[in-house]
């Protein structure tokens, strides 16, 4: 009897249980820097080949190896001061601490050094784009609105499509 009793126990608690699943969505579109590439919701760092360096988004900072130390600077280093970061290639990285596995990532995106073609944010016409408030249309932003190119609007959560029995999408 008593073994029995155990394994009840043991069956309602393996599984008696439901189980959730919880799903982390980051977003940070409207701190990431206008000179940051397009095409990404979320970002924690920016890889850049050019100066073999990173940017920190959260916290707006570029970290440089000096001497074998990595250093975290507000402001690009004397010899970087000139560089264009809206023309220099960025690599999106969001594992924690990318200069820890430097080795890698530079040998990984070594061959992006010297293009210049990456679309940055100051100059996307992509509406998500504009909540960033140095984006040229951010007076233009309408939260959760989603605008067409004459500047019209609709809220995401008004516009909804039914599906009839014909099959046809039909908008409300």
């Amino acid at each position: 009897m008593t073994k029995r009793v155990i394994l009840i126990a043991i069956l309602i608690a393996c599984f008696g249980n439901k189980t959730n699943a919880q799903v982390d969505v980051h977003f940070n579109i409207g701190v990431q820097p206008v000179w940051g590439p397009t095409g990404y919701d979320y970002a924690r760092y920016y890889y850049m080949p050019d100066m073999d360096a990173y940017y920190d988004v959260a916290a707006r900072v570029y970290m440089f190896n000096e001497g074998g130390r990595w250093i975290e600077r507000r402001e690009l280093p004397p010899m970087y001061r000139n560089f264009d970061l809206y023309h220099g290639y960025k690599v999106v990285i969001n594992d924690p601490n990318p200069w820890m596995h430097h080795d890698r990532y530079r040998k990984q995106y070594y061959q992006f050094r010297g293009r210049h073609d990456q679309e940055v944010i100051r100059d996307s016409r992509d509406h998500r784009y504009w909540e960033n408030p140095g984006h040229p249309h951010h007076n233009e932003w309408h939260g959760g609105e989603r605008h067409d190119e004459h500047g019209h609007g609709e809220r995401h959560e008004e516009h909804r499509h039914d599906e009839h029995h014909d099959g046809e999408r039909h908008d409300r």
